[in-house]
């Protein structure tokens, strides 16, 4: 017999005996059967998401039960193994067994690696939509519902109670898990309401909107949502007569939240700490320029933002952001709809962002901050160089491999390995469906693959570099590269207009592409760059630049905005008749 703890008391359950076919393995395993309820199913169906089931089931173990196994996950977090379903019904069941390939773990590949002891298990269920594409190509994903692309807190998505689970190696047998919980909307569905982006809802400052765009509708072959959180200047309802300038955040699904930490008067005032303290008394200042602020929900089918341009993967982003969503804001709001009125921020993925769309749109941009932005030149692919390099996982010798690093502190110690975040990515989804930062840089800047998924830049296993998808990068996605080749005819639109600063320590070895960057643009003529970069001593991830008001002191957000205000009155075309935003 087996002992089962679950969250209600003790259960005895008989061990389970399979009986091995021709050609199967006679040793038995420890196994998990995952069954999902008749009432969770139709919540999943009320919540507008497919029944029966296509996905992805995971079985998730712990030592404590300190949060929900589920919420325990990461790179650095708990084991982990999934496998893909289909058609599953309420009533069905799924098996994950160490005897079945095609089920993946991490940290631990396979359930028999579980050493014996007591754990704390879970099952989850993440819930796939079909999108008959544009392109021909029927891909089955997770549709964004709410909460950027976190699998795990996804609204939608399922999972079972907690139990508490006694392993041994001399009792092999099979756990039952009941999937019967499913995560609700962050807010509740009104009617005419879909989970795609979520559903704040306005408050005196902050407004949220949320359009269809009919660009990604027609490529992804259903309805398709993008949004927007704009946060008002002070005295925007009474001087009706006054347009202003605005600041683009760029960043991760900013969800519920204000841009650059703005927060209401009757929001927790212990939270208005770090860089963005005093962010909303400098907002409502009589001396601070007017201005809007606005960070996009862009949340996809592969990540929490679409790096907001057009590809072969992801879908027109760029066109939707550009073409529809910016013209309806300048429709709905009082923007002032000329290029040196509109500029550009973010850092991290939002740095990449901030600088792409500054550079492939150099006419609808007066000017970006690109802080600890994502690799710039694909000659560091953080540290892997993929137009060189053999392998992405291990730098190789004549006796010996060297596994690289993914992440490190200021003080140099590494915090894990690029092979370790591949293979969790592909625990979690494989055909990049993680939604992690590996498989959303694959959709992005990659080809399509045979299949129809992004084509991967190297094998997940081993870490074998495709040279041809390798080249496809470099031809479209590589910024420092795309700069080499059209400066001629974009140079003088991004002239002044590019501004970056990362840590010299960065946790993702983000500087050194950087470096590279900063040599042609602080070298190029005709015209001259005119831009500026600015390093961190031992600063980490996702460093912004030094006070120019505190002697060695961090750069703050209410001084970045100062910036940016002086940055938008300099260059304001003589004889404006938008004057009033400046103070």
């Amino acid at each position: 017999m087996a002992l089962i703890v679950a969250a209600s008391g003790l259960v005895w359950m008989p061990t389970a005996v399979a009986l091995p076919g021709e050609g199967e393995q006679t040793e038995q395993s420890l196994r998990f059967r995952l069954t999902l309820s008749t009432e969770a199913e139709q919540v999943i169906a009320d919540l507008g998401l497919e029944t029966p089931i296509t996905g992805r089931a995971y079985v998730i173990v712990s030592r404590t039960d300190e949060r929900e196994p589920r919420l325990q996950t990461s790179l650095t977090g708990v084991p982990l193994w999934g496998v893909d379903v289909s058609g599953l019904s309420g009533g069905d069941s799924v098996m994950l067994d160490s005897r079945d390939t095609a089920v993946f773990g991490y940290p631990l590949e396979q359930i028999s690696e579980i050493p014996d002891g007591s754990y704390f298990v879970q099952a989850f269920l993440n819930i796939y939509t079909t999108f008959e594409r544009s392109d021909g190509h029927v891909l089955r994903m997770h549709l964004n519902s709410g909460a950027g692309q976190s699998v795990f807190r996804a609204p939608g998505n399922a999972h079972s109670a907690v139990s508490r689970v006694i392993f041994s190696t001399r009792s092999p047998r099979v756990v039952d898990l009941d999937i019967n919980e499913v995560i609700p909307p962050v807010e509740p569905l009104l009617a005419g309401e879909v989970l795609q982006q979520g559903n704040p809802r306005d408050t005196a400052r902050v407004k949220f909107v949320k359009i269809r765009s009919s660009v990604l509708s027609q490529f992804w072959g259903r309805d398709m949502y993008i949004g927007a959180n704009v946060l008002l200047p002070e005295g925007y309802e009474t001087n009706t007569e006054t347009y202003y300038p605005t600041i683009y955040s760029q960043g991760h699904f900013p969800g519920r939240g204000a841009p650059f930490g703005y927060r209401e008067l009757d929001d927790d005032p212990e939270s208005d700490v770090g860089r963005s303290a005093g962010v909303r008394d400098f907002w409502v200042s009589e001396e601070t320029p007017r201005m809007l602020a606005v960070s996009i929900r862009d949340a996809n089918p592969y990540y929490d933002t679409s790096y907001s341009v057009n590809s072969v993967n992801v879908g027109p982003y760029g066109d939707a952001i550009h073409n529809e969503l910016i013209p309806y804001l300048e429709e709905q709001f009082r923007m002032i709809p000329e290029t040196w009125a509109r500029v550009l921020s973010g850092g991290s993925t939002g740095g990449w962002e901030a600088l792409a769309m500054q550079i492939f749109y150099p006419d609808v941009y007066g000017g970006t901050w690109g802080w600890c932005p994502d690799p710039v030149d694909f000659n560091y692919y953080q540290i892997v160089n993929v137009y060189e390099d053999t392998n992405a996982y291990f730098t190789e010798y004549d006796w010996l491999k060297v596994e690289r690093p993914n992440s490190r502190r200021p003080d140099g110690n590494v915090r894990s390995t690029v092979r370790m975040e591949n293979l969790y990515e592909f625990a979690v989804g494989p055909d990049s469906r993680s939604g992690g930062q590996w498989a959303i840089w694959e959709a992005v800047y990659g080809p399509l693959g045979n299949n129809g998924y992004p084509a991967r830049i190297w094998d997940p296993l081993t870490g074998e570099i495709n040279p041809a998808v390798a080249n496809y990068w470099l031809e479209n996605f590589d910024l420092h590269n795309y700069l080499r080749e059209n400066w001629s005819s974009v140079g003088q639109l991004l002239r002044g207009k590019i501004h970056v600063a990362t840590g010299e320590m960065d946790t993702y070895y983000l500087e050194e592409a950087v470096y590279l960057l900063e040599e042609f643009l602080t070298t190029v003529d005709n015209p001259p760059a005119e831009a500026s970069f600015e390093y961190g001593r031992r600063k980490p991830h996702c460093w912004i630049g030094y006070s120019p008001e505190r002697d060695g002191e961090d750069l703050r957000t209410v001084e970045f905005l100062r910036i940016a205000a002086d940055h938008l009155r300099a260059n304001q075309p003589a004889g404006t008749s938008h004057t009033a935003w400046y103070r």
